[in-house]
């Protein structure tokens, strides 16, 4: 995640304990020790706002403007600065997980960072296919967290974090409530914009049109009509590899694929440059459900870390575009449709 860019917690060290530990089967107990720039999460303040006294709230807001938001520390209103920097981070954060296809797997209040950070790595995955309902998690049977409502679920949580900050907001609860919501209705537009924003650099697109999101949007229907890989559907595109497969010979790619070259020639950026843009936001490889298990497999049944260790590599520069990393780019098997993630992944 970090080298795609992505605000992320960092993994520091892993340290076996010699204990086993019942899981799905029997693993190998370990101390996974975590950096991050804070663990105070959106469940930290309703924690404290639920079992503590306001000016216990206001001690733990005090804190985390001083560490994450220190501009705002003398704003007429701190803490609903405090409730915008959060909004800000968090509607910027989802978005690149939505560009990316990454899965969290497991969004509840106590896994969102307040630092805007991607935390609590359990259940996660990275969609393959494209396809909005994508769940991996085995326990998320009823689809909360698919990667479509992602950014529906993140607004529900900030919403979490505004009552629990209500009692800062203002003296008059009516007043603080209607501060809240308006910030709170901000969440999708800021997302919205992030994320078309996104999603134009992954089209080589440098500046606005109204068209704009009607022209993504068709895509992406036209990729799920076709069970498309998403990753590579783009790379195919910032190359201009338009391979046989069913949906680049369709009808419907090809009057797109005409809209989109008609869009880029548009816009003053040389097609140079729109390559050089697509290539710096389209990642060649990601971290693959099937590559991924198999680096587990060949470490824990057979302690050789060599497979990790190379793939580890290969997902450290993923805007390369190496030789390398085509053998990495390959989707799994039909089988891999129904994989599934675990909290003890």
């Amino acid at each position: 995640m970090h080298a795609l860019g992505i605000p992320t917690t960092r993994s520091l060290a892993v340290v076996t304990t010699g204990e086993t530990i019942i899981r799905q089967t029997k693993q190998m107990g370990a101390v996974l020790t975590r950096v991050a720039s804070s663990h105070i999460r959106v469940g930290t303040f309703q924690y404290v706002s639920r079992w503590a006294s306001i000016d216990e709230l206001k001690i733990l807001a005090d804190y985390t403007l001083k560490r994450h938001f220190k501009d705002s520390i003398l704003d007429n209103n701190p803490y609903i600065s405090l409730l915008k920097g959060v909004i800000k981070k968090q509607a910027s954060l989802i978005a690149k997980w939505q560009l990316v296809g990454f899965i969290h797997g497991v969004m509840n209040t106590d896994n969102i960072s307040i630092s805007g950070e991607t935390i609590d790595y359990g259940p996660c995955a990275f969609m393959d296919t494209y396809n909005p309902q994508t769940v991996f998690s085995s326990i998320d049977t009823k689809g909360r967290y698919a990667y479509i409502n992602q950014p529906r679920i993140a607004a529900w949580n900030l919403a979490r974090f505004a009552e629990s900050l209500l009692p800062l907001l203002d003296d008059r609860e009516d007043h603080a409530i209607k501060l809240a919501e308006d910030e709170i209705s901000n969440f999708t537009r800021l997302y919205k914009y992030n994320w078309i924003t996104g999603m134009r650099a992954k089209l080589g697109i440098f500046n606005e049109e109204l068209e704009d999101e009607s022209l993504i949007e068709n895509l992406l229907n036209i990729m799920q009509k076709y069970n498309a890989d998403y990753t590579n559907t783009f790379i195919s595109l910032t190359f201009d590899k338009i391979e046989e497969s069913p949906m680049f010979k369709s009808t419907e790619f090809v009057d797109w694929y005409k809209l989109w070259q008609a869009r880029l020639g548009r816009q003053e950026q040389s097609k140079d440059l729109s390559h050089q843009l697509m290539k710096d936001n389209n990642p060649a490889v990601i971290p693959r459900n099937h590559r991924v298990e198999q680096a587990l497999e060949a470490a824990v049944k057979h302690g050789d870390y060599s497979v990790m260790e190379r793939f580890l590599d290969v997902l450290k520069t993923p805007y390369a575009h190496s030789q390398e990393q085509i053998e990495y780019s390959n989707p799994p098997g039909p089988s891999a449709c129904t994989y599934r993630t675990f909290c003890g992944t």
